[in-house]
């Protein structure tokens, strides 16, 4: 019996330091111009925070959330942006250049030479995107509280939420490209991407729409990761809303992360 249960005690403790050897990996890349396309990433959600929450918003002026309570547009903007830093960042790691080392530079295959496995590749791959997105989330929270859109103590409580939303999107993200064959496929996954961006109660509130699109709206992702930051940022958090909301998210990790494991030992291990 011993002799079965410490081989797999060791092994999920080497599996954990392999799959830090990936993220450490792509971290040592910053020493390139690689963190020119990570400004990057935290820019476009700042202006539209400062354009549409702000500029817009001083046209719009104020809105009644569904719990009766009245907030300024950029207030109510500013967490969906936070949502959607948190889900580009990790997506554009896990995506464009997910897809680039699996299928062009062929890093993975020379990872394989090595003990890692696929599925520690998946895990230190989405553990980078996570760290991705935490930087984007922290910067965007810190903006947020300069403009007195939320809270410090608030902020806070958003940051672990910003975190569970990157890896959400990390893993599906990653899941969905071991079945991209050419870089225009990203072209339909850039559509979908904008399509939730517009459409999850980012600028409107989802009770705003047709009864059956509110409901398309609500089972989407980035609704999901809206609703939980938005409610804590502004303290109008439910308990069960929120736990449905970390449920939901927690589900599309595990579920994505199960995949990719699996797509990438069929692809890489042939």
């Amino acid at each position: 019996m011993v002799s079965l249960v410490l081989p797999r005690l060791v092994s999920f403790e080497g599996s954990a330091r392999r799959s830090a050897s990936v993220a450490e990996r792509n971290a040592v890349a910053l020493r390139s111009a690689y963190w020119l396309v990570m400004i990057s990433g935290f820019v476009e959600p700042l202006v539209y925070l400062l354009s549409i929450g702000v500029g817009v918003g001083a046209l719009v002026g104020d809105l009644t959330l569904p719990s009766g309570e009245v907030i300024g547009y950029a207030a109510f903007v500013a967490p969906a942006m936070l949502a959607s830093a948190a889900m580009s960042g990790a997506l554009s790691e896990t995506t464009f250049n997910f897809f680039g080392k699996m299928k062009y530079m062929r890093l993975y295959e020379g990872m394989l030479a090595t003990p890692v496995r696929p599925f520690e590749i998946a895990l230190g791959e989405l553990a980078w995107a996570m760290v991705r997105g935490s930087v984007y989330s922290a910067a965007f929270l810190g903006v947020m509280v300069a403009l007195d859109l939320t809270t410090a103590g608030r902020a806070l409580l958003a940051f672990p939420a910003a975190v569970l939303v990157g890896f959400a999107f990390g893993a599906l993200g990653m899941a969905l490209t071991t079945w991209v064959r050419s870089w225009q496929d990203f072209d339909l996954m850039g559509s979908v991407q904008f399509t939730l961006f517009l459409f999850s109660g980012t600028f409107v509130p989802a009770e705003s729409y047709h009864p059956v699109l509110r409901w398309l709206v609500e089972v989407t992702p980035l609704y999901r990761a809206v609703d939980l930051i938005r409610g804590i940022s502004t303290g109008t958090d439910e308990v069960l809303g929120g736990l449905i909301d970390v449920g939901y998210l927690l589900l599309v990790t595990v579920a994505g992360l199960a995949i990719a494991g699996r797509r990438m030992t069929t692809l890489l291990c042939k």
